[in-house]
This record gives C-alpha cells, structure tokens and sequence, in this order.
C-alpha cells in the first residue's frame, strides 16, 4: 500500500475495516469506485456521510429508523398485544422479511455475554419495562436464538417479567432453530414453523 497515493491508500485503509473486506478486496472495491460517473461516486459518499444524521433508533422499539416512532411501531394494521423481543434489529429485518409476524418488535440492543463483558445494564431492559408497564401486551415472545448468550438473556428477561408482570405469558420460538445458530441465519420456513409453534418458557 506504500506506492498507493495517499488519497486512496487512505479509502483503502478505512474500507479494509469493514466485515469480510481484506486490503485487496478494500482496494479493487476503491478502484471500482473510481471508475464509476463522478455523481454516483458522490452520491455514495453523501449517503454515507448522512447515514447518522438521518437514521436513529425508534423510541418504542428501538429499531432503526429515519421517522419516530417507526413504521413497525405506527402499523394500525398490527397487533398491539404481541411482544417479540429480538437482540438485535438484523433480526427483525429476519422476522419481516418471512412477514408471517404481524404484532410489535423490541430490540435488547445485544445479549447478556460475560466474557464480552455486556451486561444487563447494557442492554435496553428499561425501554422493554416500560414498554410492558403500558399494559397493552399479554404476550412476550423470545426470538433471541439458541446460542448460550441467548439463553442466559432469555432467563434474566424471563425472571424479570415474571417478578414484575406476572399476567403476561412468555414464550419463545420452537426450538426448531438448531442449537447454536442466530435468528439473522434462520432460513424462513424454519422461522416461520418456530414462530408458529412456540413454547411456553
């Protein structure tokens, strides 16, 4: 990269540090940009150079959105008496995008992980109390996958529900989601049947 002039050994540099792009791949992607119309490459840069300022999280869900609360969350066509919570919003795109589920999403914003050093207080537990204290729900769904993180999410979630609003039912995907996959890599029919055929916890 040392031969590179610096305006692009720079985008080089900042494209190797996304998932899955190596030097290499960062460099031929640069290149490609390159080669495109001057207002494409523009426009890219300006999409990205306002993805923050336009995009924030919904304050009922906490699902990213560039309206608040989002689209999910103003559907009068959804139901208003079904919770599925989700660590994160890669996983309610999953969910949608089967559009078996027609009820409310909450996004946790991660799992409970020791060893990474994520605790509950991390997590968007207050924003999913008071989602609940509103009294609407009656059905809080785990969609949280199988892997060892999520099940320790689920039973301090499921713990805390229960001290708190004991009337609202909790239950969680079937467990036809194999051990130790995430939702986000779930295929459809699978989460379709799992959200079909869901457990009591």
């Amino acid at each position: 990269m040392q031969r590179l002039p610096e305006p692009l050994k720079l985008l080089v540099e900042q494209l190797s540090r996304l998932p899955g792009l190596g030097p290499k791949s960062a460099l031929r992607l640069a290149m490609t940009l390159l080669k495109w119309p001057e207002n494409n490459t523009r426009s890219l840069g300006k999409a990205i150079y306002e993805l923050r300022d336009k995009l924030h999280l919904c304050s009922l869900c906490g699902s990213l959105t560039d309206v608040d609360p989002c689209a999910i969350c103003t559907d009068t066509g959804r139901s208003r008496d079904t919770l599925c919570l989700v660590s994160e919003w890669d996983s309610l795109l999953a969910l949608e995008d089967g559009g078996f589920y027609k009820g409310q999403y909450m996004i946790l914003g991660g799992l409970i992980a020791p060893l990474d050093n994520v605790t509950p207080e991390q997590l968007e537990l207050n924003r999913l109390q008071r989602r609940l204290a509103e009294g609407e729900i009656t059905e809080l769904i785990f969609a949280l996958g199988t892997t060892m993180e999520a099940e320790n999410t689920a039973a301090y979630v499921k713990q805390l529900v229960a001290a708190r609003f004991p009337h609202i039912r909790v239950t969680r995907l079937a467990q036809g989601i194999p051990l130790g996959s995430e939702v986000k890599f779930v295929d459809k029919e699978t989460l379709r049947q799992s959200l079909n055929y869901r457990q009591d916890v």
